[in-house]
């Protein structure tokens, strides 16, 4: 399908598009996501519908902008969340000669990585159940990057249903077209600290799981998710009482839900930090994001995964 020829006949006809290869259908949802009740009490509404004044992104692109929704794409969304702090990745997927301001007929358009890029195009019809969004939801209610993206992801993937699980690292190579690797954190190579540092300095995405089911959620007192994905955000060693400490931050695609433990926000480690390191780098917000000691991150993850353009 080619974008600029579609959206020029969808304007030259007063029409907004309506994708008849990945249609607002319950077999774009696929059959089994839901039950058959809730299938069928699917509403599909573009963001005009939605919105008196939408937005494709509004003040730049952020992990924070990501909300997950019912699908169970974390892993798909920590990819996305990792993407959004490596501009030239993220540019690549998300064309900007599009909106809702000039030319808008109802039609985007992302590229996503299938053994070769390709240019995927939508119509901006997304999936409602019971008024809520089932796709992921903007944290900012007009802007509608994340879910148009998700979107073109699922048509990618040929269903809403069959982002419903899957692996990190698929998503890191299908958003860039990179190389990725992955360690074990049952058994971690020796000089893990220093691999994270290193992969951060060298503009890396990663991201991080933790063991468990993936479909149960279960979410653990101390905070954490088991059978979830989450994005590695920063690694940094910074000075602690009279020694260095390695810490790494991490952030969970829901938007909230935060390790409770050692270095997260409210914890009284950040108290025997100099405040200038403090405020650089804690944000107290319930955001998703938290910063834990490598040690902590060994016991609460199970697999790293680490790529970039090149090996």
């Amino acid at each position: 399908q080619d974008f600029h020829n579609l959206r020029a006949w969808c304007l030259s006809q007063g029409l907004l598009f309506e994708d008849a290869t990945f249609p607002a259908h319950i077999s774009s949802i696929g059959p089994s996501l839901l039950p058959e009740d809730k299938l069928r009490r699917i509403q599909w509404k573009r963001p005009t519908e939605l919105q008196r004044n939408p937005h494709l992104i509004m003040d730049g692109v952020s992990r924070f902008d990501i909300m997950q929704g019912e699908i169970g794409d974390c892993w798909m969304l920590a990819a996305l969340g990792s993407l959004t702090l490596r501009k030239q990745f993220l540019e690549n997927v998300l064309p900007k000669d599009q909106g809702f301001q000039d030319n808008y007929a109802g039609i985007f358009h992302f590229r996503g990585q299938c053994g070769d890029w390709v240019d995927v195009v939508i119509d901006d019809r997304l999936p409602f159940l019971n008024g809520r969004y089932l796709s992921v939801h903007p944290r900012t209610s007009n802007e509608f990057w994340p879910s148009l993206l998700e979107k073109a992801y699922a048509k990618l993937q040929g269903s809403y249903q069959n982002l419903n699980g899957g692996y990190l690292s698929d998503a890191l190579v299908d958003l860039t077209g990179g190389v990725q690797v992955q360690f074990s954190l049952k058994d971690p190579p020796p000089y893990l600290e220093e691999i994270l540092k290193a992969a951060d300095e060298s503009r890396c995405l990663m991201g991080c799981s933790t063991p468990g089911q993936p479909k149960r959620n279960i979410e653990l007192r101390n905070g954490m998710v088991q059978g979830h994905a989450y994005t590695i955000t920063g690694a940094v060693k910074i000075r602690y009482k009279n020694t260095w400490k390695h810490i790494i931050r991490i952030w969970n695609p829901w938007g909230h839900g935060e390790w409770k433990g050692p270095w997260s926000d409210d914890s009284p480690q950040w108290d025997d930090v100099e405040p200038k390191y403090r405020e650089a780098l804690l944000r107290n917000k319930d955001d998703g994001e938290f910063w834990m000691s490598c040690e902590n991150f060994q016991e609460q993850f199970s697999w790293l995964y680490i790529c970039n353009s090149t090996p």
